[in-house]
């Protein structure tokens, strides 16, 4: 099992492409499965999670040919409309091929995301709201059973913002007989990316981009070329990780219009942010005089920086609160900070966080995704080296990552761990 050394204390400095967003990349090659002409995607990062979900859709039938930064995918025939929990169970996203195999295919079988109880997480939404549109839905064995021989436009209402409900019920819409409301949106700028690449290939969507979707179905889809947008939580991590090095770092092919409220907390914590069309450079202008923060659905600050910024805030002036709104056990990795010398607490919801001199290098170990960026800032950061275990979730949403880091000036490595380790 991988690990990375990280020898902090060294201020980021340089320039860094951004790759293509994840969380814009899956529902994407998800729409793969609506049309049996070729999608041809550029800007598809080389993550993990993408790697996993084009298996799954070969299994489905689903053909694909990769070329650097490109992929095309070709849905010919869809033969086999089941997502089994083997794949299923190491990616939550894997749900998004839901929608469109009962679109295509008039029926799918799809095992729950691992550790899902259907109540506890929006998966019952996108149940709720395929049912709404005709569908005939069971759970039998782990499995969502569905048939929907022609899905029908509805009326539907979302009773909690949910991401991966909005785009599912999208593409299941752009085929359906009728036209399709959603309210209650996501306004994510990756569920704006996927409507515009189902414009594209032939998709009637409206009001993307705000909480009240309109989807006029059509018969059929047909190919089409995208360019993924560019990964905003990306450019937030190495944003923050320039800002709490105190360095002074350029991105490049990133997406300011979709990082305002991360910018903006960026300039509370005395940062200066320059914009100039794709590209954003943050410097420190002085001490680090941390933020406080309330995670929410876009635009709002988001979930996915919540970590990333109470690694700068544990070294920060003062104290600073972060309260999580989101998701449950998002807090997993206060007790690896504090490992590293941190000072926090939590109560309940809300972490507070009590800025400390400096963070000492230690052992610590991923718990997830985006706490895995948070200790990496932390590591590069902190006094000593740094040893961050269990990185394979970093892998998931990150390219490259310690390459990009290694050009900025950062004294980072990737190992292979020890056996047992």
């Amino acid at each position: 099992m991988d690990q990375l050394l990280i020898a902090g204390g060294r201020p980021l400095n340089g320039e860094v492409r951004i790759s293509g967003a994840k969380n814009a990349a899956l529902p994407i090659v998800c729409a793969s499965l609506l049309t049996a002409e070729p999608l041809k995607l550029t800007n598809v990062p080389g993550l993990r999670d993408v790697t996993t979900l084009v298996k799954l859709l070969k299994g489905m039938g689903v053909e694909s040919q990769r070329s650097d930064n490109g992929m095309i995918l070709v849905g010919t025939d869809i033969h086999t409309p089941v997502a089994t929990y083997e794949l299923v169970k190491t990616m939550r996203a894997s749900i998004l091929v839901l929608g469109p195999l009962l679109a295509r295919c008039g029926s799918a079988k799809v095992s729950l995301p691992g550790g899902c109880a259907i109540g506890e997480r929006p998966v019952n939404l996108h149940i709720k709201g395929l049912e709404a549109m005709g569908a005939q839905i069971r759970i039998e064995h782990g499995y969502i059973v569905a048939e929907a021989p022609q899905l029908k436009g509805a009326r539907i209402f979302m009773d909690t913002v949910t991401v991966t409900g909005t785009e599912n019920l999208m593409m299941a819409a752009v085929l359906a007989d009728g036209v399709t409301i959603l309210e209650n949106s996501a306004r994510e700028p990756e569920v704006v990316d996927l409507a515009e690449c189902l414009i594209k290939m032939g998709a009637k969507v409206k009001g993307h981009g705000t909480d009240v979707i309109h989807i006029e179905g059509v018969k059929t889809l047909h190919g089409a070329e995208h360019r993924v947008m560019p990964d905003r939580i990306e450019s937030g991590t190495f944003l923050v990780a320039a800002a709490a090095t105190h360095g002074d770092v350029t991105l490049v092919d990133s997406c300011p219009e979709a990082l305002q409220a991360v910018l903006e907390k960026l300039r509370e914590a005395n940062a200066e942010i320059e914009e100039v069309g794709n590209r954003i450079r943050v410097r420190m202008r002085g001490p680090n005089h941390g933020v406080s923060l309330r995670t929410a659905p876009y635009p709002a600050f988001p979930t996915d920086m919540q970590a990333q910024f109470m690694a700068m805030n544990t070294v920060a002036e003062g104290t600073t609160v972060i309260t999580e709104t989101i998701f449950e056990n998002r807090f997993m990795h206060v007790q690896e900070l504090r490992r590293l010398g941190a000072n926090i607490e939590i109560e309940g919801n809300t972490s507070i966080i009590r800025g400390v001199p400096s963070l000492e290098g230690a052992g610590v170990m991923a718990t997830d995704l985006r706490a895995s960026a948070s200790l990496v800032i932390a590591g590069l950061i902190a006094q000593g080296e740094t040893c961050v275990d269990r990185i394979y979730h970093l892998d998931r949403g990150y390219e490259r990552i310690e390459e990009k880091l290694g050009l900025l000036g950062a004294d980072i490595r990737r190992v292979a761990g020890q056996e047992g380790a």
